[in-house]
């Protein structure tokens, strides 16, 4: 080849195809999110679509399909906020593990909505950029690139992400894991920050977050479900999060 080299893209743990993993992200973006009443509502045609994936990818998503589907509501939103609101450990706000709510986790933040804006998307304005469901739908139905490139550069969160699910017994470890699945595997600097970020913890100031206030004003929109509205089962145009977003390949 001479002097040019091709950079070869890393391979994933599960080597599939572009749109399996589209969907993967997908999926893992809705089930991920707060179980509300249209995502539940979706579950037999999310299962459906999880079925035609690869293993051990549709093993992953059809458990914790088959818990969502088999557990009460009430039940499911419980624990959803016990998991991901009251954990510091299993935040799915992914620059909150390096940077807690510090001045410099704004920056990083930053990164990520200048990320949505070069694709064309604009995120709403309930939402925390950083956000796992936010990216992954981003991934999946706006820039594959752009959104594979940051879940790549997170790889270290996810997987940290994952093994307090998994030690917590939390069933939604397997949407963590079938995520990874899509990634190319930790490398031994990835290890290394998994377990600097571990034995860290989130570090902790409570300032310079603005314009992304971890207040009322930026909670997660399923809080509130007037906010927005997530789509029906078979749109795959988003859920509503990025303002007149679409699929830019």
């Amino acid at each position: 080849m001479g002097l040019l080299t091709l950079r070869r893209r890393p391979t994933p743990v599960v080597e599939m195809s572009e749109r399996d993993r589209r969907l993967v992200w997908r999926i893992s973006s809705l089930l991920l999110d707060y179980p509300g009443p249209d995502t539940l509502a979706m579950l037999d045609d999310l299962s459906e679509a999880a079925a035609t994936l690869p293993e051990p990818v549709r093993a992953d998503l059809g458990r914790l399909l088959t818990h969502l589907a088999g557990t009460e509501p009430l039940v499911l939103a419980r624990d959803y906020v016990e998991t991901f609101d009251l954990r510091r450990r299993a935040s799915l706000h992914l620059t909150y593990y390096a940077y807690g709510d510090t001045r410099k986790r704004g920056m990083a933040l930053l990164r990520f909505k200048h990320a949505y804006r070069h694709a064309g998307a604009e995120l709403s304005d309930h939402e925390l950029p950083d956000h796992l469901p936010v990216l992954l739908e981003f991934a999946a139905t706006v820039d594959p690139i752009g959104g594979e490139r940051l879940l790549g550069e997170h790889v270290p969160v996810l997987e940290m992400l994952r093994l307090s699910l998994t030690d917590s017994r939390s069933p939604y470890a397997d949407a963590l894991a079938a995520v990874l699945s899509t990634l190319p595997p930790p490398t031994t600097a990835d290890r290394r920050r998994i377990a600097e970020l571990a034995a860290q913890g989130p570090p902790d100031e409570d300032v310079g977050l603005e314009p992304y206030s971890m207040n009322g004003e930026a909670m997660h929109p399923a809080m509130n479900p007037d906010l927005y509205s997530p789509p029906t089962a078979g749109n795959s145009a988003g859920t509503g999060l990025f303002a007149g977003s679409g699929d830019r390949r």
